[in-house]
């Protein structure tokens, strides 16, 4: 029993002892050197940060609107009769010139009524020269040579609309472009409306965008504007506006525009969603970069570096966003240009917490600002 009861003493004394060890390494941890307390050396030493300098920069003020990506000119290729075809005399993804012909139709009918037009002609030509000849001689009356030239022309009138026919059975490309997929083939029965091919002059894109009302007296041809498409990520296409509608649409309130944008390669393709945007216009306004803004509801708000008793410290500042543009977001108020914040790492930082920029050492406020400007813009 004894020696139960001063086993359980000894243990009791070890805890004890453990507890008292603990509590004063907790009291005396800030004074440790490079324990990133106030009262460390080198004071002021606490979440190492990046510094980001709020500097003017540039915003445009943008108009977004979506249009529809065309062709300067479009066109489904269709035969105006139902008819076999004979011939395809392209293949898909072509480049064709205007008059290149497409697709040969079955003419038998069309042929024969050109070699009965001709036979007709020739005979109208051989009884308006004989009877021309015999009315100069005087032996026939010139009446009857008037009734064969009239005769010949009838008959040669009718052999051009024998031709004409026979050309409809040739279907050709109305202008120059890049011809679609299709999937006819000789044999095929094309009917009237039926498309046989498609063909896009895709040289310039045209795009055809709605705008408000309001925005009329910012528009005029000639005004140079950028679009973006989903395909192509960020990149921008530059353009002009070629053309404004006459008319408001009553229910919208909307004028439509129309932009071309040139297109070497073809990369824009009819069919394509477009992002246009319209400049308004440019200013010059406080900016930090987007990793600096920390957003809280309908709010947002950043960490100034502002100078503490031992160093620096991160005061949290509420402003008001505008426009973010290349990374970086407008300051419409709550910052001064050349002030000093924290670049990134906000989610860290606790409010008026010490702070420790990063490559300046817990240097003066100020320092090292412009060379962290890039730094931060970077990410």
């Amino acid at each position: 029993m004894i020696r139960r009861h001063l086993f359980l003493v000894i243990a009791a004394a070890v805890l004890g002892l453990m507890i008292v060890a603990a509590v004063l390494r907790v009291a005396f941890a800030g004074d440790e050197p490079g324990a990133g307390g106030p009262g460390g050396p080198g004071g002021g030493r606490g979440q190492a940060v990046s510094e980001a300098v709020v500097a003017l920069r540039p915003f445009s003020d943008q108009i977004n609107v979506l249009g529809v990506a065309r062709g300067r000119r479009s066109v489904n290729v269709t035969s105006s009769t139902s008819e076999l075809i004979t011939a395809v005399l392209f293949s898909d993804g072509q480049r064709v010139a205007a008059g290149t012909p497409l697709v040969q139709l079955q003419a038998r009918e069309e042929d024969a009524s050109i070699i009965q037009a001709r036979a007709q002609v020739a005979q109208a030509q051989r009884e308006y020269d004989r009877f021309k000849a015999l009315a100069e001689r005087g032996v026939a009356p010139r009446v009857s040579a008037e009734d064969a030239q009239t005769a010949l022309e009838t008959a040669q009138a009718s052999l051009s609309a024998a031709e004409a026919r026979r050309g409809d059975r040739m279907i050709r490309a109305p202008f120059a472009g890049t011809l679609g997929l299709s999937s006819v083939t000789p044999g095929t029965l094309i009917s009237p409306g039926a498309v046989i091919a498609t063909l896009d002059d895709t040289s310039v894109i045209r795009v055809d965008f709605p705008v408000p009302e309001r925005y009329l007296a910012l528009l005029r041809q000639g005004l140079p504007i950028v679009a973006t498409a989903d395909a192509y990520g960020s990149e921008q296409f530059s353009g002009r506006i070629a053309l404004i509608d006459t008319r408001i649409n009553e229910t919208t309130r909307a004028v439509t525009a129309r932009a071309e944008f040139p297109n070497p390669g073809g990369r824009i393709r009819p069919g394509m969603l477009m992002r246009v945007g319209i400049q308004q216009g440019q200013r010059q306004t406080p900016s930090v970069p987007e990793s600096a803004i920390q957003y809280e509801g309908d709010g947002a708000f950043v960490y100034r570096i502002a100078p503490g008793e031992r160093g620096s410290t991160a005061q949290r500042v509420t402003v008001e966003t505008g426009a973010v543009e290349n990374g970086f977001v407008e300051i419409v108020s709550g910052l001064s240009a050349n002030d000093r914040v924290v670049g990134s790492g906000l989610n860290r930082i606790q409010p008026n917490a010490p702070i420790t920029v990063a490559g300046a050492g817990g240097a003066r406020p100020g320092a090292q600002g412009a060379a962290a400007q890039p730094q931060a813009a970077a990410r």
